[in-house]
């Protein structure tokens, strides 16, 4: 249990508490005064202290001032005989814990103590969490003691000292660039330059120049010379993250740079030597993107040497708890707010969700959770409130409700299908259809409807193209789809 230090100068009283105390299982330390009790907090880390606030060569509020600078600081019950609202108010100003008045019942001694005790493991608690998330995100690592997680750490443990080029594959939020980071730590490349570009978030025309870089005057607009990442990334490591949505053009480009180890800015002809480390990551499927023409197949087996892939966080649910409490305990950190944690039941809540999302969901709901937290505690339905909704706002229904929905649907759809059908004008027609409904109910906002669709905004952009939607370049929805 927990361990107490009673600070009174009657020596019965303190016989009473240390019995009373000691038979909830708690070890308890007596002092009489306020200088044997700062010499036992000197020597000795305690759990909660109860002290008189009439000491011989003190006050119980001496106690409380001194321990208020301590990281952390145990709980302080003030027990007195003369109590005063004044006196309240002024304890709990301080920091007191908890104000109980003489003569006491057993009972409220001991609640006060639980809650105090309650309170001091969860301080040890989140300055762990936040010890273990600070030196994981320093040293590169990842979070996480399930079994994938152990798989995925020691397989870059294998990778990182390599120079083999790596692919990193996984879902979106799965936490791809931080596998990468994990990489380039554990390399001899370490101390030079990680450098990342998505390539699925630049204009065909931008990419190329932020890949290769250009001289002045290469186009318009070039009014200086220009290094890309390549040369920016010599001596270290380059992540090229999103490689999927990479055109054919940059990527017969690429090919040539990772063979002969060159690049060519824009608007040149000299080559440049480049020693750089490249990690490609992407979402999506190549093997298929390979066979559907998307992808070229000898850039594919250039970037695959070494396959790493990041499993979705509802295959690694034993991580969430630690993940969800870590997130928590640096957002109450950088707000003031250190008690803040996750109660049992949301916790539970937590690893049902299947976090379409994965840890950047989850990330991004543990901040908001806490930041809307009206007590320490965060309960079960403060955090079904943020869970991200099925697309409609709908919550999710059961899986056998959907299974069933679905068979009954889809026998309708085959049974109304003529006997001949072309069945990829069929299936384009149904996706764009899909794809432009989703537009006008997120008012040609490309994020909404890439949720609502259960897509990446990368994934809408290339399906845009691909039906001649796209509009300007940067544009959020077909021709007259609205803004």
């Amino acid at each position: 249990m927990a361990r107490l230090l009673v600070v009174d100068d009657e020596a019965n009283l303190r016989r009473v508490l240390c019995a009373l105390l000691g038979a909830d299982g708690h070890a308890v330390t007596e002092a009489g005064t306020a200088g044997e009790a700062l010499a036992a907090l000197g020597s000795t880390e305690f759990d909660a202290v109860l002290t008189d606030q009439k000491l011989p060569d003190g006050d119980g509020l001496q106690i409380v001032t001194a321990l208020r600078e301590r990281e952390p600081s145990p709980p302080v019950i003030v027990i007195t005989a003369f109590a005063t609202v004044e006196l309240a108010v002024e304890a709990m100003r301080l920091g007191a814990f908890d104000f109980i008045t003489k003569p006491f019942l057993p009972e409220a001694v001991r609640a006060a103590v639980r809650r105090a005790a309650e309170r001091a493991e969860l301080q040890r608690e989140n300055a762990r969490l936040r010890d273990e998330v600070q030196r994981l995100a320093a040293a590169g690592q990842l979070v996480g003691d399930s079994t994938p997680m152990r798989a995925l750490r020691h397989l870059v443990a294998r990778v990182a000292p390599s120079a083999a080029t790596v692919l990193i594959t996984g879902e979106t939020g799965t936490g791809k660039e931080l596998v990468a980071r994990a990489v380039h730590a554990l390399s001899a490349r370490s101390r030079g330059p990680f450098v990342a570009i998505n390539c699925g978030a630049l204009a065909e025309s931008l990419l190329e120049s932020e890949l290769f870089g250009h001289e002045k005057g290469a186009f318009t607009g070039a009014t200086s010379s220009r290094a890309g990442v390549f040369e920016a990334a010599h001596g270290g490591t380059l992540l090229l993250d999103e490689i999927g949505d990479m055109p054919l053009a940059a990527q017969a480009r690429l090919l040539r740079v990772l063979a002969e180890n060159q690049v060519v800015r824009l608007g040149s002809t000299t080559p440049r030597p480049v020693d750089v480390r490249v990690l490609a990551a992407t979402h999506r499927d190549l093997p298929a993107e390979v066979r559907e023409g998307r992808f070229r197949e000898d850039l594919y087996y250039r970037l695959a040497v070494a396959l790493v892939n990041v499993p979705p966080l509802r295959e690694r649910r034993d991580d969430v708890p630690l993940l969800a409490q870590g997130f928590l305990a640096r957002f109450a950190a950088a707000s003031g707010r250190p008690q803040l944690r996750f109660g049992p039941e949301a916790i539970a809540a937590l690893r049902a969700h299947d976090w379409p999302g994965n840890v950047r969901e989850l990330e991004n709901l543990s901040e908001r959770a806490g930041l809307l937290a009206q007590g320490d505690v965060i309960d079960e339905s403060a955090v079904r409130a943020w869970m991200v909704p099925r697309p409609g706002g709908a919550t999710a229904p059961a899986v056998e409700s959907v299974s069933a929905a679905g068979e009954e649907c889809r026998e309708r759809w085959l049974g109304a299908l003529p006997d001949r059908i072309e069945l990829r004008g069929l299936l384009d027609e149904l996706e764009r259809e899909l794809l432009m409904r989703a537009l006008r109910e997120a008012n040609g906002v490309q994020a909404e409807a890439a949720r609502r669709l259960g897509l990446t905004r990368s994934d809408v952009a290339y399906r845009l193209r691909k039906f001649g939607l796209g509009g300007p370049e940067g544009a959020g929805a077909p021709p007259g789809e609205g803004e």
